[in-house]
């Protein structure tokens, strides 16, 4: 029991410790208030409802680990992406490998600092409607030629580009539209495998880390549709962010917004992504990207 002589000092005790406790929290509240909310966006690659999903959960974390508001945007397809960030309505992005490469051109002093692991080696799928009688095989399928076909968004990596360039190493001499009766541009890649699996094209291109999620997730109908090749792998998806971040949230913040993105270890976090963590990167990387798009007449 405490003497009743001490209860007046142990009030006054409490007393201050609130009032410092109260002190730090409004100068931490004033600090987060002094900067804008640090607002991210990515390409929209996949179906919404996923994309929600999977940075939700990052501007949560982020949030936590910087000591910013953090707010995520969707945006309506992949020029619109490279778009919000050039123009600074967004200063960190998730990018596909050419977009980031995009971007990173058009915004002076951009750059890449995380991608997944998986993005060192990532690869496309081709799959193709079981009616078409195609089956897999570890040779480039050119029995392809003439079929419908359709690649992901006009500037996706895995979608278009690499699939394209590995389509004109096949077939020298001739694009896309001369070797396929029809060629189509989904849009992403959920909506890639929904066109292949309903017979609506013959053949497409595909992110090989969203057809896996969309079979995890009991999207893909193995009797209609089926993977029938593996491609050689290339660089991919990157976070890539504004040169001007730490001017506006202060000094060596782009340091510790890659630090926080690569300690992300919550599957929760990653398993959206399909990747198993997140490792640093550097624009060097993304530099065989723009050998092939140059050479595929999509950068000049």
């Amino acid at each position: 029991m405490i003497d009743a002589r001490l209860r007046p000092l142990r009030t006054r005790l409490l007393t201050a410790l609130f009032a410092v406790v109260q002190t730090v929290l409004g100068i931490a509240a004033a600090r987060a208030a002094d900067h804008p909310p640090f607002v991210f966006t990515g390409i929209p690659d996949q179906d919404e409802r996923r994309l929600v999903e999977r940075f939700g959960k990052v501007a949560s974390y982020l949030e936590a680990k910087l000591g910013v508001p953090v707010r995520y945007i969707p945006v309506k397809n992949y020029p619109a992406a490279v778009t919000a960030f050039t123009n600074g309505q967004v200063q960190l992005a998730w990018f596909g490998g050419f977009t980031g490469v995009q971007a990173r051109r058009a915004a002076s002093g951009a750059r890449a600092i995380a991608q997944g692991a998986e993005d060192a080696t990532f690869k496309t799928y081709l799959i193709a409607n079981i009616r078409t009688g195609l089956v897999s095989s570890k040779e480039f399928p050119k029995a392809i030629a003439g079929k419908t076909f359709t690649f992901g968004a006009r500037t996706s990596t895995s979608g278009r580009l690499m699939p394209e360039h590995f389509i004109r190493q096949a077939f020298p001499g001739q694009t896309p539209d001369q070797v396929f009766s029809r060629v189509g541009y989904s849009g992403d890649h959920s909506r890639t495998i929904q066109l292949v699996q309903s017979g609506a094209f013959d053949v497409g291109a595909v992110d090989y880390t969203v057809w896996d999620l969309e079979t995890k997730a009991g999207k893909v109908d193995a009797s209609a549709v089926s993977v029938i090749w593996e491609s050689p792998t290339y660089p991919d998806y990157q976070w890539t962010v504004r040169g001007d971040v730490d001017t506006v949230y202060g000094a060596g913040f782009t340091e510790r917004l890659t630090a926080a993105l690569v300690a992300i270890e919550d599957p929760a976090i990653l398993e959206p992504f399909g990747r198993s963590k997140f490792v640093p990167v550097t624009d060097a990387a993304y530099d065989p990207l723009i050998a092939v798009a140059k050479s595929t007449g999509l950068l000049d």
